[in-house]
């Protein structure tokens, strides 16, 4: 069974959310529209809707990550589901217990839901393969595999300030070798049918055979980033920078660091994004990061309401009459 049947149920809707990989670009398409008719929810004074009252989500994760946690930890109450929080360095499975027993515990006490972050790729795949039909499993991130929430977060935040996608030049820069955020942001860009896909790395941080995936690769920064409608920075992790990978913090930032000079070669209406969170002077110089052009803080605001989407879609309730309240 492949990832992308494993997703949908027999009618073709969505089931868990694993990867944007093989995804219809209506199923993209229905995520970001569902997104719009949650983004103005925590404007309200009261900042819930009902669609998934008496449901029960786990927060699954087996590595850390304040941002992505808090973001699903906030959707999900915002739906009005019950949440927890499954603190695995102090849960069973550090004495012992199998993933397997975990879950049969967990599906005891009538959970409906898991997000799962695990530094294993293809974990979410696997749990989604192991638990009872009606629990829907969202990846939150898994190895380097794919982190689908974060891309469609990012496609939300595109669409929001572009309109449309085909005539759009986005260029990621980065370390792609080792980006989940990257594979599925490239994914979902060339499903929506974004004009150009531009990766921008030193040789020593791009998978093999990259171009397979349809983008251009660049290794001079400037001229992967003119006339760019998009500029995507990657994190930069700096155990990379330890390895033989790459030779110093310093000769990075000069060679793919983005600062406001390299910033001049793209489109005047740029906007700039990063996933976070962001090490400023390596990756980006904090005046860019906090400059005109970011969207930065926006991405996080957005992830709330793409994850509302999801999960209520994971629900299947874009699909009955519980649908209502939105």
């Amino acid at each position: 069974m492949t990832v992308t049947n494993i997703q949908l149920d027999s009618n073709g809707r969505l089931k868990h959310f694993l990867t944007t990989e093989g995804l219809s670009q209506q199923l993209l398409l229905d995520i970001l529209n569902h997104a719009e008719s949650f983004a103005g929810v925590g404007k309200r004074a009261v900042k819930k809707v009902p669609l998934l009252r008496g449901k029960t989500v786990v927060n699954l994760f087996f590595e850390p990550s304040t941002r992505t946690r808090t973001t699903f930890e906030l959707a999900a109450k915002r739906l009005s589901a019950d949440v927890l929080n499954l603190n695995i360095p102090y849960s069973s499975t550090s004495k012992g217990e199998t993933l397997s027993d975990t879950l049969r515990t967990l599906e005891a006490m009538h959970s409906d839901m898991f997000v799962v972050r695990h530094d294993n790729s293809g974990a979410a795949h696997y749990i989604a393969s192991q638990v009872a039909p009606h629990i829907s499993v969202i990846n939150g991130g898994d190895g380097r595999h794919a982190h689908p929430t974060q891309a469609m977060l990012d496609m939300f935040t595109i669409r929001r300030h572009k309109g449309t996608f085909s005539s759009l030049v986005v260029a990621i820069v980065g370390d792609i070798l080792h980006s989940r955020v990257a594979r599925s942001l490239i994914h979902a860009l060339t499903t929506l049918g974004v004009c150009e896909v531009r990766v921008v790395a030193p040789n020593t941080l791009l998978p093999a055979e990259v171009e397979k995936l349809g983008v251009h690769v660049f290794h001079d920064m400037r001229r992967g980033l003119a006339d760019a409608d998009v500029v995507y920075m990657l994190r930069l992790q700096r155990e990379r920078m330890r390895s033989a990978l790459l030779p110093s913090e310093n000769e990075y930032f000069y060679r793919y660091g983005l600062t406001r000079e390299k910033l001049a070669v793209a489109r005047p209406d740029v906007i700039v994004m990063h996933p976070g969170p962001i090490n400023r002077g390596i990756e980006i110089e904090s005046s860019v990061a906090d400059g005109e052009h970011s969207v930065i803080l926006e991405q996080v605001s957005h992830g709330i309401a793409v994850r509302m989407a999801v999960m209520a879609m994971v629900m299947g309730r874009f699909h009955d009459n519980n649908a209502e309240g939105t």
